[in-house]
């Protein structure tokens, strides 16, 4: 796309014209620090992640806020798209990660294992599996339908 979005400790989330460089929505509505944003794969949202326990999702082109997915107990530190558009991702710092559907922002899994902050998440390119890793040192893959746990990556000593 010819789209960058930035997340910022001034709560905004900007949007920039890659070509020009040239600042061209910015997103106001998150109460604390943004720490992460990431583009839905067709370009039309953007998610992003705060310290305000929220996620929003929002119209690229309009710069208009369309959910507030609300569940986390602590801060949101990443957020990911899956292949397919359907669903987000968040990790938080209350050690779990969640799965939420894009369309309607309704929560549709918890994954839970994880004995300290999750910091990044992502999911595999057929859209199956979740990846998440965290201060507890480990990775974990998840089963995207069922959010069930099926591995945990050890080996990491910080």
């Amino acid at each position: 796309g010819q789209t960058v979005a930035s997340a910022s400790d001034d709560k905004t989330i900007r949007l920039w014209d890659a070509a020009s460089g040239a600042e061209k929505q910015v997103l106001k509505a998150h109460k604390k620090w943004v720490r992460a944003v990431a583009f839905s794969p067709d370009g039309q949202t953007v998610a992003s992640a705060s310290d305000d326990k929220t996620i929003r999702l929002w119209d690229a082109a309009s710069g208009a806020e369309k959910q507030v997915l609300k569940g986390h107990e602590k801060s949101v530190r990443a957020v990911a798209f899956s292949p397919d558009g359907q669903t987000v991702a968040s990790a938080s710092f209350d050690t779990t990660i969640r799965l939420w559907d894009a369309a309607s922002g309704a929560e549709k899994q918890v994954l839970k294992g994880h004995e300290n902050s999750v910091n990044a998440v992502a999911f595999s390119p057929d859209g199956q599996t979740v990846a998440s890793a965290s201060d507890d040192k480990t990775i974990r893959l998840w089963d995207a339908a069922s959010g069930a746990e099926k591995q945990v990556l050890k080996g990491h000593e910080n």
